[in-house]
């Protein structure tokens, strides 16, 4: 099956095309304007994605939005995650402030939705999660509060402001069997 992936990120296109190996994903054409992610939760920003994908293209799309929610700042960063510190910020920018609003061994959860939708209208969303605790410290290399993707769900090389609590069938894991089931 042809899916078109709706992103502008190559990293993501590669993931995503190893993940789904069965299927061919196609890169966003350049004319395709994505909208903004400015949905209340990480279903709607993937789907948005997803719909202005497949309906440019006339092929099925799928698109993803993941971040991270800490329970002591009320489900914060959450879909603000790549814009927490502000529009502009860096990953360690956006980190930096969640680590000092965040209370070390606070509860944090990662979130991943993934969304498909057909030129038909078919619309398929999941979503995956992998919960753990604030750390007093970013682990490993990257330096990023959340993963640029969601087969970067929490990674020994990456770095991360949370220590898992629950099994890495997280995110990259549910959202990549559900997807080889679409075909």
């Amino acid at each position: 099956m042809k899916l078109v992936l709706a992103t502008r990120n190559a990293h993501k296109l590669r993931e995503f095309a190893t993940l789904l190996a069965a299927h061919e994903i196609l890169p966003l054409p350049d004319d395709v304007q994505l909208p903004p992610e400015t949905a209340e939760t990480f279903a709607g920003n993937a789907l948005g994605k997803a719909r202005a994908a497949a309906a440019a293209t006339g092929l099925p799309a799928i698109a993803d939005d993941s971040g991270i929610e800490a329970a002591a700042l009320g489900g914060a960063p959450g879909v603000r995650s790549a814009r927490y510190a502000g529009e502009d910020a860096t990953d360690e920018q956006n980190l930096a402030k969640l680590l000092r609003e965040a209370p070390a061994g606070s509860p944090v959860t990662y979130v991943c939705a993934l969304a498909y939708v057909d030129a038909a209208g078919d619309e398929q969303v999941v979503e995956g999660r992998c919960t753990g605790t604030v750390t007093p410290q970013p682990r490993g290399a990257g330096g990023s509060a959340s993963p640029r993707s969601a087969s970067e769900a929490p990674a020994a090389s990456r770095s991360w402001a949370f220590t898992r609590s629950t099994p890495v069938t997280s995110s990259v894991t549910v959202c990549s069997t559900w997807i080889r089931g679409l075909a």
